[in-house]
């Protein structure tokens, strides 16, 4: 077709339209890929939280490219308009300026847009055949061991798997077309370099949620196969550590990630070497953690193993000397991890091992009161004053030692109630476990009673007490009458009992006397009280109950 036999009119306006027709394309395209990307965005659980900023930010977009699409279609028929008023004809203009471009741009353009079409396909066929594949594997990971613990996190990770493939397919096309399509190599760059990081953060994210499953799995095999066996003693006691390790597996991947897609960027690589440091001071961490629950398992395994030729005293200095050894050896690490993580970050330690030397005469010379109980708690603990698991008895609490710090006391009264008392301010101490303690039973009688015959039943329950309670040391010894009571007689009893023992002692002979007493017949008196009323209040109480009565 001749375009020539066309009027100059109808050409002009054939050539506006088709720049308008050229602009909605571009437009068209780029509110695609823009809401292509959104998309695929909005899928991260990271951005749920975030799903109406992204939405804003979205519209927001969107109307920035339509208004950019109306300026773009105004400059151009401004333009036109110009031309023609010029005189101008804009076909003829068109076609010099396309003529201007030598003939093998558009060759290579078109082969280019061929190319990226054949790529647009590949990464749909890609991705069509990626999705049953993933499941399938999904499918194999559940199964396997028959272990249920972990389906949620595999069903998490195969969907996030999908998601990150499906993106980056997408990504390395938009990539790619960028390379084929004659636009300026910074543009490539921009892309490749975005595909970079984005694959390095969608790998670092993939790692922290495999690392969830492993574990995992790894945590549920290991319970199933030391069970029967000595190990399972020390796995349950370091599992605990599991949430720890997870996590700081989890920081080394994100750190890790951080570094590797700071330094795609040149204008801020230079932060990327302190990645690596960051990762030694999690180890550091870490390592601390682990060896803090080695030595408690340790001095448990040691310190407090059963042993029959231990006596019990043995056994309370063990009990004793235990919390102690852990206490020391976690400070002592925790300083020496605080030492190494200065190290890394290439601190001299040197001038602050001299300075804390200097600052702990200092605060040594303020701080008597705590060198007092320091003092005093070793003290407690060289000469045996008292141990955990001791009764004692101290100016402000009395009760059973919980356990022995190196400043404090913790002592468990009756009532439950935990006292925390400083070892520089106990005072005189009354313990009541070492060696035996008397459980002290007061009995009071009638004074008609027979003395007699209630000391012999007193110590009839006595001994048939020592035969059935292995924390009486001897039967029940009647020291005799005590005193004269207004109402009864007071007999005072000793029964010999195990150390901090002597209450429970004292409670089941007090229920026993009872029982027997009421099986001899004797008489167990107590308090009565009279109440005499003066004449005219009888009357009138009983003049107001005669009402009451009538009134029914």
């Amino acid at each position: 077709m001749d375009l020539n036999a066309f009027s100059p009119s109808y050409r002009d306006i054939a050539v506006i339209i088709s720049e308008l027709v050229l602009i909605i394309i571009i437009f068209v395209v780029v509110n695609y890929i823009a809401g292509f990307v959104f998309n695929k965005i909005s899928t991260f659980s990271f951005f749920k939280k975030y799903e109406s900023a992204l939405n804003l930010v979205k519209r927001n977009l969107k109307g920035l490219i339509l208004l950019l699409c109306l300026v773009l279609a105004i400059a151009s028929i401004t333009f036109n308009v110009y031309l023609i008023f010029q005189g101008t004809d804009i076909f003829e203009y068109s076609l010099a300026l396309l003529n201007a471009v030598p003939l093998s741009f558009w060759v290579n353009l078109g082969l280019s847009l061929v190319e990226i079409v054949v790529l647009f396909f590949v990464a749909r066929f890609i991705i069509a055949k990626l999705k049953p594949l993933l499941f399938k594997w999904q499918e194999q990971a559940k199964a396997y061991e028959q272990i249920n613990a972990n389906n949620e996190s595999i069903e998490l990770f195969f969907s996030t798997l999908k998601n990150i493939s499906e993106t980056s397919i997408w990504l390395l096309f938009l990539t790619t077309s960028m390379w084929l399509l004659p636009v300026p190599a910074t543009v490539a760059d921009l892309f490749f370099i975005i595909l970079k990081v984005y694959l390095i953060i969608a790998l670092g994210r993939l790692l922290a949620m495999a690392v969830t499953v492993i574990v995992t799995t790894i945590d549920e095999l290991a319970q199933r196969y030391t069970q029967p066996t000595n190990l399972a003693e020390f796995y349950d006691r370091l599992r605990s550590l599991i949430p720890l390790f997870k996590r700081s597996l989890e920081y080394i991947i994100y750190v890790t990630m951080a570094s590797l897609a700071i330094s795609q960027v040149s204008f801020i690589a230079s932060f990327a070497h302190y990645g690596p440091i960051a990762i030694q001071i999690i180890g550091i961490i870490f390592l601390s953690r682990v060896l803090i629950e080695v030595i408690n398992l340790l001095a448990d395994k040691i310190l407090l193993k059963r042993d029959k030729n231990l006596s019990d005293i043995q056994w309370q200095q063990r009990l004793t000397l235990t919390p102690l050894a852990k206490s020391l050896g976690k400070y002592a690490i925790y300083f020496g991890a605080f030492l190494l993580i200065l190290r890394t970050l290439d601190i001299n330690t040197t001038p602050i091992l001299a300075a804390i030397g200097g600052i702990g005469l200092i605060v040594g010379l303020g701080a008597q009161p705590v060198i007092s109980d320091l003092v005093s708690g070793a003290f407690i603990l060289f000469e045996n004053i008292y141990l955990v698991g001791d009764y004692v008895e101290t100016g402000e609490a009395a009760g059973i030692v919980e356990a022995i710090d190196v400043r404090t006391t913790r002592v468990r009264d009756p009532d439950g109630q935990l006292h925390i008392l400083r070892n520089g301010q106990l005072g005189n101490i009354v313990n009541f476990s070492k060696g035996y303690i008397y459980a002290v039973v007061e009995v009071g009688v009638a004074y008609d009673a027979d003395l007699d015959r209630v000391f012999e039943i007193i110590e009839e329950a006595g001994q048939k007490l020592q035969q059935i309670n292995a924390d009486v040391l001897e039967p029940t010894e009647v020291e005799g009458l005590g005193e004269f009571g207004e109402s009864r007689l007071i007999i005072h009893t000793l029964t010999k009992a195990k150390p901090g023992r002597h209450r429970e002692v004292g409670y089941e002979l007090r229920k026993m006397l009872k029982v027997a007493f009421e099986r001899e017949g004797i008489e167990i008196p107590f308090t009565q009280r009279v109440l005499t009323l003066n004449p005219k209040v009888k009357n009138a109480i009983n003049h107001f109950q005669q009402q009451k009565e009538n009134v029914k």
